[in-house]
């Protein structure tokens, strides 16, 4: 089994930061895939940004130049840098990983529980 624990969300003004971090426990092997999704009120939930297991990162459209994500894989952490937030950034963020399990030999997809992250002056 794996936990991810997602941290640093609120409520923030338009043009503000915020930087969310996940927190992955459990029988980990290995991470391959380490990612961000967000779902709105009514709305499908989306990928945000993905960070794979040797430096490679990926951005929506809708993020590019405003959100960072980063990994630290010595400690199974992943975080997103959030700049420049808009109203249309509200959502839950949740946090996603591909990890192999300790003892086995295929990996398994992993959620967190995910965190409201609102901008609203």
């Amino acid at each position: 089994q794996v936990q991810l624990l997602e941290s640093g969300g609120g409520l923030v003004q338009p043009g503000g930061s915020l930087r969310l971090s996940c927190a992955a426990s459990g029988s980990i092997f290995s991470i391959n895939t380490m990612a961000w999704y967000r779902q709105a009120p009514g709305k499908q939930r989306e990928l945000v940004a993905t960070a794979i297991n040797g430096g490679s990162t990926n951005y929506a459209d809708s993020v590019k130049g405003r959100f960072t994500i980063s990994r630290d894989n010595a400690k199974n952490m992943v975080y997103l840098q959030m700049n420049s937030l808009k109203p249309e950034d509200t959502a839950v963020y949740f946090c996603y990983a591909v990890a192999r399990l300790t003892g086995w030999t295929t990996t398994t997809q992993w959620w967190g529980q995910g965190t409201q992250v609102t901008v609203s002056s």
